[in-house]
């Protein structure tokens, strides 16, 4: 999989092969299509691979994030969502580039909906603190704002994902909507 990621980062999704990705990781094809029987397949478990890696820092700090003030707890979801988009930046722009043509968007959609959930429930627990009282709709606006927001970073300005500005207008953006 690391000989793929390298593969896909370097040379692009169209160059990447079953037989390059043998020979880049020095195993035989016959050994790669053991565990993956198609390059899709391949993409696809990097695919998964990489949001768990990603969603594990979200999902490991929202026991604390879930007891801090809405002043508090946005910027550091912000600061946790541009994070998670701080793991293998390269690969997370061919994937973010390349997702028409990989067409996993279960994955794609099941992270964003674990957020949904996590978000919503934080809401409701804190009703009191923010304007808006449709949750879902809340948890919708500030997931989906902060993702695309991230997601264009990654592809137009990468290195606004290691400013503290970019953290602090993300969650300024958000505390003026839910306050």
């Amino acid at each position: 999989m690391r000989a793929a990621a390298r593969i896909l980062v370097r040379d692009g999704y169209e160059a990447l092969t079953t037989n390059r990705v043998a020979l880049e990781a020095g195993a035989s094809v016959g050994s790669l299509y053991q565990y993956f029987s198609s390059k899709q397949q391949l993409v696809s478990a990097l695919l998964e691979d990489h949001i768990d890696r990603t969603m594990r820092q979200v999902r490991d700090e929202m026991p604390h994030l879930s007891l801090l003030p809405v002043e508090s707890a946005v910027p550091r979801f912000v600061e946790l969502m541009i994070a998670s988009h701080r793991v293998d930046p390269e690969l997370h722009r061919v994937f973010v580039e390349q997702l028409p043509r990989i067409g996993d968007f279960a994955k794609i959609e099941a992270s964003l909906n674990e957020g949904l959930v996590l978000a919503e429930a934080y809401f409701r627990a804190h009703a009191a603190d923010i304007k808006p009282q449709n949750h879902a709709l809340s948890a919708f606006m500030l997931v989906h704002s902060v993702e695309s927001l991230t997601h264009a970073a990654v592809l137009n300005k990468p290195e606004l994902l290691a400013t503290p500005e970019f953290v602090r207008e993300l969650s300024a953006l958000i505390l003026g909507y839910l306050q």
